[in-house]
């Protein structure tokens, strides 16, 4: 987001690019990566809070601008009992920042929590350099990430939905109406007009996430016409979810040792050890503070999860804090609407823990893998297998010879075990839906 100056790094920037060009083409990032920025972190720690809790904080914020493409040069923690309102750390903290910042020729100054637009324009004011949040950070790494149309569409509108309050004037030619000749009179600003360009894109592209929604829909109810079962792994960033898809279904998916490297879910067949055959996607990882932004945007593809039969929930086991994470998760889950979906918990890198009694002892249902090695794979699988199974039942069905649409429903709603033609009809023993069986309960043989 800052630029680099001939005459060195600190002074005023224009921190407000276009998010995609000309509101729609390549991404703009907030962080520069021409070369490796200079940044300097602040967090706050309030009254009910622990400086441990802040030190983590900033630790994940760390690797998060690493991730980006910069460097912590230093950090700053600061006791309050609540944000000020003007410049979120008060003014005099915020010169403060200011001299360290510039003691360590730093670039940009990140704050752990949201800035407000009015935030942000004080700071920048006062700091004299870029100011920036975790939210743009988060979306800086999901922008040099998006591959593919839908991945980018996303991420293009949770920068716009981000970027439209932060619009405001650079000088004249944004701040004034234009003059002269024939060009007196009400009109609009630059201001006015790039925000009207925004809001366009904005709706362009909703409609275009729309159609990728329809689409996906569609895909989701054939599989459930299949009567084959959806299973999401979910998790924080980073947890090793691709790996593990890779590691089950040779999914050849993309696996980096970053954040957020997997934006786009990826589904594959998985053939269960009970015989059952599920569709298992691999999916956008979560973390503490996700911007709404990206929860709005990746609805589409967070609606994987939504549908899902079943969520394999990663947690990697070598974590500072695995409850934390857990707890980050399923925030996030609650936030879509996802919360009610049966959930298998798994912990993976557990060849690399030095923590796995605690672990067991405080999470005694769960399972332990290494998705690099296979380790424990068999017994995730089997646990996959059982929660499965429990949401269907097994019964007998006589379906009378005349009776094809009733038959049809057999095979396109269960999974048909056995099937043979009996006295007065044929008889099957199929694996059902409890929705499904009550359905059919005048065929079902007790």
């Amino acid at each position: 987001m800052s630029e680099p100056e001939p005459s060195g790094r600190s002074g005023e920037r224009d921190t407000h690019r276009g998010a995609f060009g000309e509101y729609g083409g390549e991404q703009s990032a907030f962080i520069e990566r021409t070369f490796r920025e200079r940044i300097v972190l602040v967090g706050l720690t309030f009254a009910d809070g622990s400086d441990e809790q802040t030190d983590e904080n900033l630790d994940e914020l760390r690797r998060l601008v690493d991730t980006a493409g910069a460097d912590e040069v230093a950090r700053v923690a600061q006791r309050r009992d609540r944000p000020d309102a003007a410049t979120y750390i008060g003014s005099g903290k915020a010169i403060e920042i200011g001299e360290i910042a510039d003691a360590h020729d730093a670039d940009t100054v990140v704050f752990d929590d949201e800035l407000s637009p009015a935030q942000q324009a004080n700071l920048e004011k006062i700091l004299g350099r870029t100011a920036i949040d975790r939210t743009a950070v988060i979306l800086d790494i999901f922008a040099q990430n998006a591959h593919s149309p839908a991945g980018k569409a996303q991420v293009e509108l949770a920068l716009l939905q981000y970027r439209l309050p932060r619009l405001r004037g650079s000088g004249k030619r944004l701040s004034q109406q234009a003059g002269g000749i024939g060009t007196r009179g009400p009109g609009e600003t630059q201001l006015e007009v790039d925000r009207r360009r925004v809001v366009r894109r904005m709706h362009k592209l909703q409609q275009e996430l729309r159609d990728v929604a329809r689409h996906r829909q569609t895909q989701s109810k054939r599989r459930r016409r299949s009567a084959n079962r959806a299973v999401a792994l979910v998790g924080y960033t980073n947890s090793g979810k691709s790996t593990l898809l890779n590691r089950l279904t040779d999914a050849n998916v993309l696996v980096e040792d970053r954040l957020f490297a997997t934006l786009d879910a990826t589904t594959r067949r998985l053939d269960l050890p009970g015989g059952e055959m599920v569709f298992l996607s691999d999916t956008v990882g979560f973390v503490r503070k996700l911007p709404h932004q990206l929860v709005e945007a990746f609805k589409s593809t967070l609606d994987v999860v939504i549908d899902a039969d079943l969520l394999v929930h990663l947690v990697d086991a070598t974590a500072v804090d695995p409850d934390a994470q857990i707890a980050a998760v399923r925030s996030v889950l609650h936030d879509i609407g996802a919360d009610g979906v049966p959930e298998v918990l798994a912990f993976n890198k557990a060849d690399a823990s030095t923590e796995l009694a605690v672990l067991r002892r405080h999470h005694p249902g769960a399972t332990f893998v290494s998705a690099h090695t296979g380790a424990g794979l068999d017994e995730l699988l089997a646990a996959v297998s059982d929660k499965i199974r429990v949401l269907t039942t097994v019964c007998e069905l006589l379906v009378p010879f005349d009776r094809g649409d009733v038959m049809a429903a057999v095979h396109r709603e269960g999974e048909v075990l056995v099937e043979r033609a009996g006295e007065g009809g044929m008889r099957y023993t199929a694996r059902l839906e409890r929705a499904s069986v009550s359905r059919l309960s005048a065929y079902v043989i007790e």
